[in-house]
């Protein structure tokens, strides 16, 4: 790469040490758990400088693809968020992460979306509308990773302060901007795995200081990390899901999210099918349809954002087959 994508590189990467949980305060359990999830730290930042070196999208899926197959997805969410900073900065283009998605990163479409969510904590609010928002349905991962952003770097205000659910503003919500908090809290509650240190125990008592308002939102974003990201064993995931009593079928929800994901990526992993398996009660193969088949005559207007109804779909569906 030339020299202007190294000092870009140099300049807009964060130190890996921020992802570390002695930085962060996270608290240390299973230490697998802990190594599992600082490496997914690593490779969010490996795919962060990729892109912010990248003279185009297109140059830095070499790297991207060289990632191991259990942490690659998280490298396309790094360097969503370093393409969406670009975006997002007055000079040098504001089409990275549209780019970004014609290529690879398309299978990818997920973790893209939450790591434009990641820029938009870290870019000023009036430069938030040139950000990448095209899918009307997936633009709502936005503001989980905003969330998620949140929960992990101020861990203190949004996870152990209970912080009221933030607004933040009604972008890019329109009319739905009531569902904002909502989204948000999917994301806190997917930080809230990190944080916890893959203890289930833990995880439980944390939720269960947030208004009970909020705690659906939040057993399905811990469901979504737990599922694809892994890091515990078989009893843990068991715990969790006992822990998780009337919220069990959107910490279902959560899962099916993720095995979509990885499904589509093509980076189905053991720990990936576990999880499954214990939370929903099928096959990640299985739970991968759900989502796509929940679409079907999804409405797409009205005073329910189509995102909230499609989640519902799938907690109600889980909910009928007795994963409850």
């Amino acid at each position: 790469m030339g020299l202007l994508g190294r000092l870009r590189r140099r300049l807009l990467t964060p130190d890996i040490a921020e992802t570390s949980f002695d930085k962060r305060g996270f608290h240390v359990g299973d230490p697998e758990a802990r190594r599992r999830m600082e490496t997914v730290g690593r490779y969010f930042l490996a795919g962060y400088a990729a892109a912010a070196e990248a003279a185009r999208p297109v140059d830095a899926e070499p790297s991207l693809e060289a990632v191991p197959q259990g942490y690659r997805g998280f490298a396309y969410e790094g360097a969503a968020m370093a393409f969406a900073v670009r975006d997002g900065l007055p000079i040098g283009g504001h089409d990275h992460v549209a780019g970004f998605l014609n290529g690879r990163a398309g299978q990818h479409i997920y973790m893209v979306y939450v790591g434009v969510g990641w820029a938009m904590a870290r870019i000023p609010k009036f430069r938030w509308p040139v950000l990448y928002t095209a899918d009307p349905l997936l633009r709502w991962l936005i503001l989980d990773g905003y969330g998620f952003h949140q929960a992990y770097f101020h861990t203190r205000r949004y996870v152990y302060g209970q912080r009221p659910r933030d607004r933040v503003c009604p972008w890019p919500a329109e009319e739905h901007d009531w569902y904002v908090p909502h989204a948000i809290d999917q994301g806190i509650g997917r930080a809230s795995w990190f944080v916890a240190g893959g203890d289930p125990e833990l995880v439980a008592r944390l939720f269960g200081e947030f208004d009970e308002d909020r705690r659906a939102d939040l057993w399905s974003g811990v469901g979504l990390a737990a599922t694809y990201a892994g890091g515990v064993q078989r009893g843990d995931l068991e715990r969790l899901w006992q822990f998780a009593g009337d919220y069990r079928p959107n910490l279902a929800q959560g899962a099916a999210f993720a095995a979509r994901a990885r499904v589509r990526a093509d980076l189905l992993m053991p720990y990936n099918e576990l999880a499954v398996e214990v939370f929903c009660g099928m096959s990640a193969a299985e739970a991968a349809e759900m989502p796509e088949k929940a679409l079907v005559d999804l409405p797409v207007t009205g005073p329910v954002p189509a995102y909230a109804a499609w989640r519902a779909r799938i907690s109600d569906t889980f909910a009928v087959r007795g994963r409850c």
